[in-house]
């Protein structure tokens, strides 16, 4: 029985219209109509990621560039891709974007290691398989779960994109290895269409900046054998946007006219050489001179190291490329000075090989502050006073804590604590989670002061007024749950007391609530 699905215009990829309405479109549709569209939205941020990042190995494939910021001055005023520069090529390459191609399917290989087929949910990074917990699915290995032809193919992508380390199970010396980006959160520039959001992360191709090439640099599909030659280095940026970490095989089943896939083959494809600089990934010095990827936490929230990702002139970081792209087409005069884009953040948080939570974030991004050390450099002022603000509310809690677990405490030094009081404190603090209703409660304010840093001159003592009461609420929240006997209600004036001594001491011009200074509570570091 001859299955067929083409990825070029059979439905496949999620986008919403401008009107809000969400259509699946193939990869011709959705390129041509860009201009038309607000976004790709997956069912996971996974998916929404690894879609954008096809897309854009398409584009830079049909077009061969921009080799030029006047070649993408070009396309940018043009204000839409046209069929003349994208429908020639995929014409050319149709029956590599076959998704059931009997001999080259679309990012698949088979391996003849690999004798039994295993459930599609092995592969579905959103989907319940073996110790992979996802919160809300409810499927199993043995549920027999069968999916569309169109979602087996957005899986694929994400499982070549996002695939992570673990055991294959065709022994030691073949485990499977992290998709590239399988670790780290992926930053792209966000604007109003579709086409604005390729357009804006379509980086000059080649560039030895953004990636190093070579003349075999060449997308998969354009590539007889994608795993051919062996090698952990991408050939260009070509090669590493449409890089196969599987050797995966899709089981077509049901009806040719509506396939559906049940099963499927998958073994170790190529192998990502460690260290490796993604263009699209926020990297921070490491204390051995290297440098580290930034990575989702449960505990902190990305918008926290904003000033990092926005300062291109960091000599020891390295923000997304995209950034510093954008900021040479403000200074060519390609794009206005003043325009407002937004970021968009896009990962996964893992342990070892198994994920923990996805996320997806959006942030303004004010072209004044690529333009602008000095302004980035207020940004960075106004987070660290934050961090200050947080670790002030923690000593507060953590004492809190401390007398109404040992009310006998009152009037020690912190170092005079026993660690078990110091623990069980510590636990219950956890528990109260004032922290983290503090920074949850900080992103609105936070995206406030993005906005009206480079011109409105009250923005830092907005800030602060949003830090410090954000501090207190999170306090009280604490105190409340704390309960209402004597040991509790005298723990918490001894703890508000102490806030107030710290946060008078950061800004002791405040004309707020006045501080009491602690008497019996030493607020050294915890």
């Amino acid at each position: 029985m001859a299955y067929s699905f083409n990825l070029i215009d059979q439905g496949w990829i999620p986008c919403i219209d401008l009107d809000g309405r969400v259509e699946e479109l193939g990869i011709q549709a959705a390129l041509l109509r860009a201009h038309q569209l607000r976004a790709v939205q997956g069912d996971s941020p996974l998916e929404t990621a690894a879609i954008y990042r096809l897309l854009l190995a398409v584009l830079h494939s049909a077009l061969r560039g921009p080799r030029s910021q006047a070649e993408w001055g070009q396309w940018w005023q043009a204000g839409r891709w046209e069929e003349s520069q994208i429908g020639p090529y995929l014409q050319r390459w149709r029956e590599r974007f076959d998704l059931f191609h009997p001999s080259a399917p679309f990012y698949q290989a088979d391996d003849s290691r690999v004798k039994a087929p295993k459930p599609i949910n092995v592969l579905a990074a959103d989907m319940v398989s073996g110790n992979m917990a996802v919160l809300f699915d409810h499927h199993t290995d043995a549920a027999g779960e069968s999916l569309s032809a169109a979602r087996a193919g957005r899986v694929l992508l994400v499982a070549q994109t996002f695939g992570l380390g673990g055991l294959s199970g065709l022994g030691g010396d073949s485990p499977f290895t992290d998709g590239p980006w399988g670790r780290g959160v992926i930053f792209l520039v966000e604007g109003d269409t579709l086409f604005e959001t390729l357009a804006l992360n379509l980086l000059r191709c080649p560039d030895d900046a953004v990636f190093p090439a070579g003349d075999d640099d060449a997308p998969a599909w354009e590539r007889g054998d994608p795993h051919a030659p062996a090698r952990d280095v991408p050939q260009g940026y070509l090669d590493y946007l449409t890089w196969q970490s599987r050797r995966i095989l899709l089981i077509p089943t049901g009806s040719p006219q509506a396939p559906s896939v049940a099963e499927m083959k998958q073994a170790p494809g190529l192998r990502l050489a460690a260290n490796l600089y993604d263009p699209m990934k926020l990297y921070r010095p490491s204390k051995d001179g290297g440098y580290l990827v930034t990575r989702y936490s449960e505990e902190r929230a990305l918008w926290r190291d904003s000033a990092t990702l926005l300062k291109l002139t960091n000599p020891r970081g390295r923000p997304p490329h995209a950034l510093n792209w954008l900021a040479a087409l403000a200074r060519s005069g390609y794009i206005p000075h003043h325009q407002v884009y937004r970021c968009m953040a896009l990962g996964m948080a893992n342990d070892q090989a198994k994920i923990e939570f996805f996320r997806e974030e959006h942030l303004p991004l004010l072209l004044d502050y690529l333009e602008d050390d000095a302004l980035v450099e207020k940004l960075a002022a106004a987070l660290e006073r934050a961090e200050q603000t947080g670790q002030a509310l923690n000593t507060a809690v953590r004492w809190l804590a401390v007398l109404v677990i040992a009310p006998g405490d009152d009037g020690k030094q912190w170092r005079e604590v026993n660690k078990v009081t110091k623990d069980q404190a510590g636990g219950l603090a956890q528990h109260w989670n004032a922290d983290r209703l503090f920074w949850q409660k900080l992103e609105l304010p936070f995206v406030t002061l993005l906005q009206d840093l480079p011109t409105h001159p009250a923005a830092p003592e907005e800030w602060q007024a949003a830090l410090r009461r954000t501090a207190w609420e999170a306090l009280e929240h604490a105190a409340a749950q704390a309960g209402d006997g004597a040991a509790a209600l005298k723990a918490a004036v001894r703890a508000r007391a102490l806030l107030a001594g710290m946060l008078n001491q950061m800004d002791p011009n405040h004309s707020g609530q006045t501080a009491r200074q602690p008497t019996l509570i030493n607020g050294d570091s915890l």
